[in-house]
């Protein structure tokens, strides 16, 4: 995708803004439009956007290190650290329901995961499955060499190593894991865990080795992997796919070099895209400074020609008076989509 493309999407996520306008309807904050500065150009914010902040509700606490994860339409965060440690304390939120009211998930059968951050999970069968992370527990319940890294014993096979700040992703019925910090240093070892014969299979490919980075599902055979610390504490931009079929890495190109990422989110968009959103350019142990709040985009398969021709459409129509004159003529559906798309490469004045 060419650099101006890439500006623009970096536009479809939360912004920092000003002139925007915010109203309190009960417990919710409403806040739309407004203007962001883009080199020396005002740009305005995408105008189908209302941005809602929860101000009651049984609201977590401010912390770091949470693990976040979606089903059914509600948002799951477990675990995270604040300013009192580690917390085992688990919270949703119902994303569909236009309420956006947190709860707070009480104990049930069974014993909670004890108190942790960095750590990952899985999605599987309506189920949450949580995996390694830092925090502390009985020493009877871990091993004498590993007494803050936490695993679990709850599964067969070769257990990988305790570890925090790895990356995981889930394909079918399987999930992988990939790196993180084990002790004192960082690993690039992959390990798949089948969820349904709850069995561990280490899969023996050598890559970087990393910790803070992603690990995102692309296709039905296909992870991404992005950023990360290395073993030397530099912060990473490079981006690979692991065919977990083949078991082959391969390096993906892509325009971002220049924007290393640690401890950043990355998710599934449209059209098999991977957005990365937020995190570190710095090594935020010795440097704290670099923290991040722009979206990149990467895209990991050829797009289908109704994504091409809709992008090209958006991002050319004010040009070419030609194109402006034939967009009514779009049938309602299809222009409704181009519109859309439109709105997010609209090109803004100087407001004096």
């Amino acid at each position: 995708m060419d650099s101006g493309f890439q500006r623009h999407i970096s536009e479809l996520v939360a912004r920092e803004r000003s002139g925007h306008t915010a109203v309190v309807e009960g417990s919710l904050l409403y806040v739309w439009g407004g203007y962001m500065s883009v080199a020396d150009d005002e740009v305005f914010l995408p105008n189908n956007e209302i941005w809602v902040y929860d101000l009651e509700g049984d609201v977590p606490p401010s912390m770091s290190g949470a693990c976040g994860c979606s089903l059914d339409g509600h948002m799951y965060i477990f675990g995270g650290c604040d300013d009192n440690g580690q917390t085992n304390m688990i919270y949703c939120v119902n994303l569909t329901d236009g309420k956006y009211t947190w709860r707070r998930i009480g104990q049930g059968l069974g014993s909670a995961p004890s108190p942790r951050d960095k750590l990952s999970c899985w999605v599987y069968k309506r189920s949450l499955v949580y995996f390694g992370g830092y925090g502390h527990k009985l020493l009877t319940d871990v091993d004498s060499r590993n007494r803050s890294f936490i695993v679990d014993e709850a599964s067969w096979g070769r257990a990988p190593a305790p570890r925090a700040a790895h990356a995981s992703a889930t394909l079918g019925h399987r999930g992988y894991i990939c790196g993180g910090r084990v002790m004192e240093t960082r690993t690039s070892d992959v390990h798949c865990l089948d969820l349904d014969a709850w069995t561990w299979t280490e899969m023996y490919i050598v890559l970087n080795t990393q910790s803070w980075h992603t690990l995102t599902a692309v296709s039905d055979t296909s992870l991404f992997l992005f950023g990360g610390l290395s073993v030397d504490c530099k912060p990473m931009s490079d981006g690979w796919l692991l065919d977990v079929e083949t078991k082959l890495w391969r390096e993906v190109e892509h325009p971002f070099n220049n924007k290393p990422r640690l401890w950043h989110t990355a998710c599934q968009g449209n059209d098999a895209d991977v957005i990365v959103f937020g995190g570190s350019c710095d090594y935020i142990l010795l440097v704290d400074t670099g923290h991040c709040n722009d979206a990149l985009v990467f895209q990991t398969q050829p797009y289908p020609l109704f994504r091409i021709c809709e992008d090209y459409i958006a991002k050319n129509v004010k040009n070419y008076e030609a194109l402006r004159n034939q967009l009514p003529r779009l049938p309602s559906k299809l222009l409704t989509a181009v519109q859309k798309r439109m709105s997010f490469y609209r090109p803004s004045k100087k407001q004096r």
